[in-house]
């Protein structure tokens, strides 16, 4: 039976709406509570397999042209004194695009972080979060060949504050990608590595996003490109910690 301590608190935590408080301690029972850990993996597939049913049907340009035809009237006399009006309209339907064009942007960035977010969660909630468990690199490295179409490297950890825990294939955007996990302290923290190309619709640069897509359920991101690879850094760590790893690995890369 899950805790009745937490129960009311998973569907919160995987929508993202719990205090960052709240929702590390929620983390922290997930690693040692098999039934919440259970419960909340079977949430965030449900999540997951929502979000994927609300993108299959997207109309095809023969059914965009029909709708268009069947709308199609010629204009009539009193148009002509309406013109005016119509213009100052279609300028501000412009405008109202443009933003909206801008706003899609940002809603796809914070789309991919929720994403992320989820298969975050759904490795914390695993009882077998990785499928090559070794602290050493040059075991974790080769594991992923075959399994992926690209390689990447991995940064020396001696002296730092971080342990490899593993990693596993993770799929984004119907792309295959590695998810490595790192442990600082009591914090897991997942790295996933995919290929640029998978998110060539996405409006990031090369830089981090900004700060209102910096967290995701309460998670901090942080993000960046190199040699073709889109790297995403997140975890219920410090932002500081963050940075350190992320900066471990563009070192390696």
């Amino acid at each position: 039976m899950v805790c009745d301590a937490w129960t009311e608190k998973l569907d919160a935590y995987v929508d993202g709406e719990l205090p960052a408080g709240e929702s590390r301690a929620l983390a922290e029972h997930l690693r040692g509570c098999a039934p919440c850990a259970a419960a909340s993996l079977s949430k965030v597939q449900q999540k997951l397999a929502v979000r994927a049913a609300g993108q299959r049907f997207k109309a095809d340009p023969a059914f965009r042209a029909r709708i268009q035809k069947s709308i199609a009237r010629k204009p009539a006399p009193w148009t002509r004194f309406w013109f005016p009006v119509l213009a100052t309209a279609a300028v501000l339907i412009i405008a109202g695009a443009i933003f909206l064009n801008i706003n899609r942007g940002r809603s796809r960035d914070l789309q991919l972080m929720s994403e992320l977010a989820d298969l975050h969660v759904a490795t914390l909630a695993s009882s077998n979060p990785v499928d090559v468990v070794s602290t050493d690199r040059h075991t974790v490295k080769p594991w992923f060949a075959g399994k992926i179409p690209f390689t990447f490297n991995l940064p020396e950890l001696q002296d730092s504050p971080f342990t490899l825990l593993g990693g596993k294939v993770s799929y984004l955007k119907q792309s295959p990608g590695a998810e490595l996990i790192f442990r600082v302290r009591q914090h897991q923290i997942s790295v996933f590595i995919f290929q640029e190309q998978a998110f060539q619709e996405q409006a990031w640069g090369n830089t981090h996003p900004d700060d209102a897509v910096r967290t995701a359920l309460s998670f901090n991101v942080r993000s960046w490109s190199h040699n073709g690879l889109r790297y995403f850094v997140i975890g219920d760590a410090s932002p500081q910690d963050l940075d350190k790893l992320s900066e471990l690995i563009k070192a390696a890369g």
